[in-house]
């Protein structure tokens, strides 16, 4: 009974998901300004928390000084929540497939999201020339490091790209763990429920260490197995 209620409000999501994003699109045709496509955004946001009636828990703080964001990466929420919390204009980075399918092209393109081609190693120039821009806008570039959605308890393996835009272009790394948004919006077995959703934002990272990709794949790890291992306490 509990997972077809689940489903229902699922479905109840979606379609007003649907119907929000495209008057958002709409709206979008109306301006090039990005500080207002970015208040739009936020918006947005802001109204989804009121289908699926979830709350954020927000620990520690976002670092002003961070240049970019790496963010493990579960579902649709994960991205509906930092557009609503953070203080300043996400230039998010994903796989350029998104940006073929028409709404998303939209979508992506009017507020100048980079969109990485992952097949051609050439298409790297285009996407640091795109994400200085961004960053001489005053922007914080966001990327979910897995590339795709983790769909088990371990983080994937985090992807080179983080790396390559931090060592070409100096950037301040902040890691934000996100702790289990499937269990509140989950795509794949398409179910929706309230909640709270936790964040996390981690210390900056010291990018002098050779490994510092890998090692903050196995801190954040780390932290979301022992925040797991709280919330089964918490249920017993």
């Amino acid at each position: 009974m509990v997972k077809i209620y689940k489903r229902i409000k699922a479905l109840y999501f979606w379609i007003f998901f649907v119907f929000s994003v495209a008057l958002v699109l709409l709206a979008f045709c109306f301006t090039k300004n990005q500080n207002t496509l970015w208040k739009i955004r936020k918006f947005w946001a802001k109204t989804q928390k009121y289908i699926i009636h979830y709350k954020i828990k927000l620990v520690g703080e976002f670092n002003p000084q961070a240049s970019m964001l790496i963010i493990n990466h579960q579902s649709t929420l994960d991205i509906i929540a930092l557009e609503e919390l953070f203080p300043k204009n996400l230039a998010w980075i994903a796989k350029k497939e998104l940006a073929e399918i028409p709404v998303f092209k939209i979508a992506m393109k009017k507020p100048k999201f980079l969109c990485i081609d992952r097949k051609n190693p050439r298409d790297l120039v285009r996407i640091l020339k795109e994400a200085k821009q961004s960053l001489n806008e005053g922007r914080v570039l966001a990327i979910f490091p897995e590339g795709t959605r983790s769909k088990t308890q371990k983080l994937l393996k985090f992807q080179s790209g983080a790396k390559i835009l931090t060592e070409k272009l100096k950037l301040k790394v902040q890691p934000i763990l996100i702790v289990d948004s499937a269990k509140i919006l989950d795509t794949k077995n398409f179910t929706a429920s309230g909640g709270i959703l936790k964040i996390i934002c981690m210390n900056l990272i010291d990018t002098d260490d050779e490994k510092w990709l890998e090692n903050t794949r196995k801190n954040m790890q780390k932290i979301l197995d022992e925040e797991r291992a709280l919330n089964n306490k918490k249920e017993e």
